[in-house]
């Protein structure tokens, strides 16, 4: 049976429970519509290719100027995404089922209550899902892709990671196999097309809520055919911290050689090329969904988000491809909303984070943010122009790295742990590249302070306000004060969940620092890092 069909009968069986004869037609709660991309990053042009996206949440909307990730890696990201909690308490730290992306406990313990599961039974929302969910959705050990999430009344999910071709789907709980044929196969198209099927036939009579995660532009790359000749003239950005060396930072990122093989170079400048080529399938997505939600007439009652689940670099530091790291071309995302009561072309420049879009989704539906046990903060008086609204200073950045307990075959010489490693030895991730950040944007202050769980229990400190591109790691220089109360509000951010992460941070009035509770040793020292259970 066809995805539409399935609509069609589930939407005929919706009908029929929900509206009996002589019922009056309530006015319906706001529809809502978040588009998820893989990798795109905003700091090096990543929103550069979208045009009709520009066109028709941008300017008919909000772009939100300063919207991050709490951990710059899918699974944790996403997972923040859905729970609305930071990475040490919905415990998933990479994207391994041993990192809990997926897993059964996953299952258990969080997705019960996520907030498309809220949407769905407690304020009576059609859900939708269509792309990729988490990285290892799908893996035997964790029900296959026969699991269906709790809260989606539609399920079109991508078993395992981004790809274009030649993947399998779980449509509802059955496997769909789909080759390499553009017409029928290629996936962002695909989901467009189950996107609209959902429109045509779902029930009028409930609002919804569809996820739509496209592939797109995380790698192979794989542009649609009409779209791979675009862009031959397209390099990655030299700006500042490109193909140089990062001297005062973490060994990691001290060891990529600088500067960069040719190869290295032209690889990377090849996959910003072909990223680009794959959002172009993005922008079709989103102008074929506005056009229908507009000839549905319901395009003016709904909201629509656009994101990313992590940015991504190309060349920074001498690294040639990721993300993972904790700068601000990795930890910084585009954030797109137009929605009822949202004035088209503007701009905020609050601190938000992927953790206010469940806590925001839910505060549009009417449910009562209370009753959650979510770590971030609604959007929506942002949205509406709520000039008293008071909001946060800081968010929390961590990250677990992942690493062999072997070597890694192409380069010995660098010992067990390392991963993600080019032919040149530079790797992109270790299992001690662990560390967790304050990132503080205030009045007074543009600043991240980060610590790392490793033999030098290393610190890195950025004034972003002089030194944008993070090139000069100011730990040992910058105030003593300011490094002892940005280590207790690390510590404070790192052990809170709920509303006490978002008490006052170090540049707000409202702050208290106890310098008592700081330690008996003088200087600052980083807090270990407890391994969280899982």
């Amino acid at each position: 049976m066809s995805p539409a069909a399935v609509l069609r009968g589930l939407a005929l069986a919706a009908l029929l429970m929900l509206s009996p004869a002589g019922a009056t037609r309530r006015v319906r709660r706001p529809n809502v519509v978040l588009i998820l991309t893989d990798d795109q990053d905003v700091c090096l042009g990543g929103m550069t290719p979208l045009k009709k996206t520009n066109a028709l949440i941008a300017e008919k909307g909000m772009t939100f100027l300063n919207a991050y990730v709490p951990s710059a890696l899918c699974c944790p990201s996403r997972a923040s995404i859905l729970t609305g909690k930071y990475p040490h308490n919905h415990h998933v730290v990479n994207n391994t089922l041993e990192g809990n992306c997926s897993s059964k406990l996953w299952q258990k313990i969080q997705e019960p209550y996520t907030f498309p599961a809220l949407l769905k039974t407690m304020c009576g929302y059609q859900t939708f899902f269509a792309g990729k969910y988490l990285n290892e959705y799908g893996a035997e050990d964790a029900g296959g892709v026969g699991h269906v999430p709790p809260g989606w009344s539609f399920w079109y999910a991508l078993e395992k990671n981004s790809k274009y071709y030649n993947y399998t789907l779980s449509v509802n709980g059955k496997a769909r196999r789909h080759g390499e044929n553009y017409s029928v196969d290629y996936l962002t198209d695909v989901l467009a097309n189950m996107s609209l099927d959902f429109l045509e036939y779902k029930s009028n009579f409930e609002p919804f809520f569809m996820m739509i995660s496209t592939p797109a532009p995380h790698s192979p790359w794989t542009a649609a055919p009409q779209y791979t000749k675009r862009f031959q003239n397209v390099s990655a950005p030299r700006n500042s911290n490109f193909n140089i060396h990062g001297k005062n930072k973490h060994w990691l990122i001290r060891q990529a050689k600088t500067p960069m093989t040719n190869s290295s170079i032209q690889f990377l400048d090849d996959a910003y090329r072909k990223r680009w080529q794959t959002l172009l399938s993005v922008d079709d997505l989103v102008e074929k969904l506005v056009k229908k939600l507009e000839l549905n007439g319901e395009l003016d009652n709904t909201y629509i988000f656009y994101t990313s689940d992590n940015g991504f670099h190309t060349g920074q530091f001498s690294l040639p491809i990721d993300k993972r790291q904790l700068y601000e071309f990795d930890i910084k995302v585009p954030l797109l909303v137009r929605g009822p009561g949202i004035k088209p072309n503007q701009t905020n420049k609050m601190l938000v984070a992927n953790i206010d879009l469940g806590p925001t989704i839910l505060d549009i539906a009417g449910y009562d943010l209370n009753k959650t046990q979510m770590d971030g903060m609604s959007l929506l008086p942002l949205l509406r122009g709520d000039k008293n609204e008071t909001w946060r200073s800081d968010f929390l950045v961590e990250y677990q790295g992942e690493g062999y307990n072997g070597s890694d075959p192409t380069c010995p010489g660098l010992g067990p742990g390392v991963t993600h490693c080019f032919p040149d030895c530079v790797c992109e991730d270790s299992y001690n590249n662990t560390y967790a950040c304050v990132r503080t944007l205030s009045t007074s202050w543009d600043l991240q302070y980060c610590e790392f769980d490793d033999r030098e229990v290393f610190v890195e400190v950025y004034n972003l306000t002089a030194d944008p591109h993070q090139i000069n790691n100011i730990a040992k220089t910058i105030d003593q004060e300011i490094l002892e109360k940005m280590n207790y509000r690390l510590m404070m951010l790192q052990s809170c969940s709920g509303a006490t992460c978002r008490t006052p941070g170090i540049f707000d009035p409202g702050y208290r620092f106890d310098p008592r509770l700081m330690f008996s040793n003088h200087g600052v020292r980083a807090r270990r890092f407890s391994a969280q259970p899982l």
